[in-house]
């Protein structure tokens, strides 16, 4: 359903109705309810792209089962197990503010965007098996991990996960398991934040709008908006632009000029699921199962087969399995947006690329040629009893990594999310990539801190944040803030009825 509020000369602009826009807009109107904030989004409806439920795994990530956050495997045998412990940190303030919008009645019924499963790591082979092992000894000796459980026992991965040991030859396996893992819709989240803050007063959004360029003013920005029903563009001036708008940051980060912009590239890579409706099949699995990455597959592309409830409905989606693609976006993306990102500040980044990638390329090739049995085969690694008529193939959403001067030999497909912000703070785009949506409420934290200080100097606006995230000034990570942690934990636990 189109939306057409409008608010002319807000303070905040939001460009795409995504998780990030969502967070940011409903932190802000928090902390500050005097803010005025439009929202702008090329689509009819709201988080149609990369947030929505069959555009994205869903994953809560929270370091658990994820192998590539966890890549380097030392000398000694041990593994860094660091990033998973940041991550988890990161995921915890996300579930704090969505706690607090569902207690304090921002949103409601928490079931239609998080549930409960089981995230687990699943391997085989020797090697991989004491991987695993050294993986688990490093991370369950961190209280964020305490309670992950390791085995190499076929029967309990088998009560585990059914599907993973039918039919299984007799090789070295083993897997994790924690139970406190997390489905989420960031679709069915962003919207339900959205439709809070459209309510509050001072506050607009219109849908099916295309935000067309950004020019800076001494107060702020701009912005040219073109509504796509009528052809008609109009211009409104904002203090403060936050780009999130996905795979079409960048282009608006061109067209805003700002140096921080120069260089910069970008290369989409389309996803593909398969996925499976039937009950049989369905109702014996409910995990997050993470694998060991695939032979000559870039570090991020790690296959997954992942419970998902979307709209109330139990399905399972495995994958991703890239596709080419020169689109930025999913649904109102163009053929031109590859070529036309290509300028003469980033030209000589993106040779340097496609010069030292191209093992990338030929992976690219070979996933977008391949046939279903080719992908039921990749499948059977986890599932070795799949049926080709349980499953069907679908497009999913479009990643555009970021490409900068710095990348080059280690491969340009990487974990990480980035935010760029001009010199005077008034825009701030985010680029990157997992775990994005699942620390998003960390990431426009940051954005607050940098571009909004004055909301938390005072003494009233620390203790709005402290409501809404009670960690946020508090290093969770730390041992002797561990009873901290868990009290708020079960807090959050709690409201969002994942107890």
């Amino acid at each position: 359903m189109k939306l057409s509020t409008h608010v002319e000369n807000p303070d905040v602009v939001l460009i795409g109705s995504g998780v990030m826009s969502a967070n940011l807009g409903a932190l802000l109107k928090q902390l500050d309810p005097a803010l005025r904030i439009q929202v702008y989004e090329v689509t009819e409806g709201l988080a149609q792209e990369a947030s929505d439920g069959w555009n994205n795994a869903g994953t809560g990530h929270a370091g658990i089962c994820e192998l590539s956050y966890t890549p380097t495997q030392a000398a000694d045998g041990t593994v860094d197990v660091s990033n998973a412990i940041k991550i988890f940190e990161q995921f915890e303030r996300s579930r704090q503010f969505w706690a607090y919008a569902v207690a304090s009645g921002m949103i409601d019924r928490p079931r239609d965007f998080i549930n409960p499963v089981s995230h687990l790591s699943f391997v085989h082979g020797a090697k991989w098996v004491d991987y695993l092992k050294a993986r688990h000894y490093g991370m369950a000796a961190h209280p964020f991990f305490a309670d992950m459980v390791f085995t190499t026992d076929r029967a309990e991965i088998g009560a585990w996960s059914p599907l993973l040991t039918e039919g299984r030859a007799e090789v070295p396996i083993a897997a994790t398991k924690m139970d406190t893992g997390t489905d989420v819709n960031f679709g069915a989240l962003s919207r339900k934040l959205l439709g809070w803050l459209g309510a509050q007063e001072g506050c607009g959004i219109a849908t099916h709008h295309r935000v067309v360029d950004l020019d800076k003013t001494a107060a702020g920005w701009d912005v040219f908006i073109r509504d796509l029903t009528t052809g008609q563009i109009r211009r409104n001036r904002a203090k403060f632009v936050f780009v999130g708008a996905g795979g079409g940051s960048l282009h608006l980060l061109q067209k805003a000029g700002i140096p921080e912009s120069k260089g910069l590239g970008g290369f989409p890579i389309g996803g593909q699921w398969l996925v499976c409706d039937k009950p049989e099949v369905v109702d014996r699995h409910r995990a997050k199962v993470y694998g060991q990455p695939l032979d000559a597959a870039p570090t991020m592309a790690v296959p997954h087969l992942d419970t998902r409830i979307l709209d109330g409905k139990k399905t399972l989606l495995f994958g991703p399995f890239a596709a080419w693609t020169t689109k930025f976006l999913h649904r109102k993306g163009s053929v031109w947006d590859l070529p036309g990102s290509v300028k003469p500040h980033n030209l000589l980044t993106l040779l340097k690329i496609g010069a030292t990638n191209i093992e990338l390329v030929k992976y690219l090739v070979q996933q977008g040629t391949q046939s279903m049995e080719d992908r039921l085969e990749v499948l059977r690694v986890f599932y070795p009893a799949a049926k080709k008529e349980d499953w069907k193939l679908i497009d999913g959403g479009i990643r555009v990594q970021a490409i900068k001067k710095t990348d080059g030999e280690a491969g340009i497909v990487h974990y990480g999310t980035e935010v760029i912000t001009n010199q005077d703070r008034t825009i701030s785009a985010l680029l990157g990539a997992s775990p994005g949506a699942s620390t998003s409420v960390h990431i426009v934290l940051e954005v607050i801190k940098l571009c909004f200080p004055a909301l938390i100097a005072s003494a009233d606006g620390q203790a709005r944040l402290k409501a809404m995230i009670p960690t946020w000034d508090v290093d969770i990570k730390k041992p002797e803030n561990t009873d901290f942690y868990r009290d708020h934990a079960r807090r959050a636990s709690e409201a969002l009825q994942l107890v």
